[in-house]
């Protein structure tokens, strides 16, 4: 037989393999850990002289045990930085039928929110609205409920609130 052909079948078995125990092992040791990478594409339609301003916003949720923390990443329309904003805190609640997560954010980092350069609108927002909850009651409690979900796939369509957000999310396993 062809070596090349040997190869072929070796190599497709051993995926065929090394599937299987990932999903089998999947399946008898279920994590209690929620990593997503989600992204969506922000438009800001209320600029003055009618421009539309566009943003991309990357969020990496990572939640393992009763901890939190959320990294959201703002980029430019042409790929630069437009800034960051990283929550972390606990996972307050989970609830399995419409896989939504609540989280109590107790502290928060943020950069690229400075007065030279206008910052994406939804950064704003969620700066203003996590330092008021921060300052006034010690924590910022936020949720992501996941709109459609195909563990499967590995992938999420869910809703930040109260940012009223929805990205499609990569879950990493």
């Amino acid at each position: 037989m062809n070596r090349k052909l040997l190869w072929g079948i070796n190599t497709f078995v051993l995926i065929i393999l090394i599937v299987s125990v990932t999903i089998s092992y999947r399946h008898l040791n279920p994590s209690q850990t929620l990593m997503m990478s989600c992204s969506s594409e922000l438009f800001d339609r209320n600029e003055l002289g009618g421009s539309i301003s566009r943003h991309y916003l990357l969020v990496d949720v990572f939640a393992k045990g009763k901890l939190a923390q959320l990294n959201y990443r703002y980029f430019n329309h042409d790929g630069s930085s437009a800034g960051n904003i990283t929550m972390k805190g606990n996972v307050s609640g989970v609830n399995a039928d419409p896989h939504k997560y609540s989280f109590s954010v107790k502290t928060k980092e943020e950069s690229g929110l400075d007065n030279e350069v206008k910052s994406p609108e939804h950064m704003r927002y969620l700066s203003y609205v996590s330092s008021f909850n921060l300052d006034n009651k010690g924590m910022h409690n936020l949720s992501v409920e996941m709109l459609d979900f195909n563990e499967l796939h590995d992938y999420a369509v869910v809703i930040f609130q109260p940012s009223n957000t929805v990205c499609g999310c990569r879950l990493v396993q």
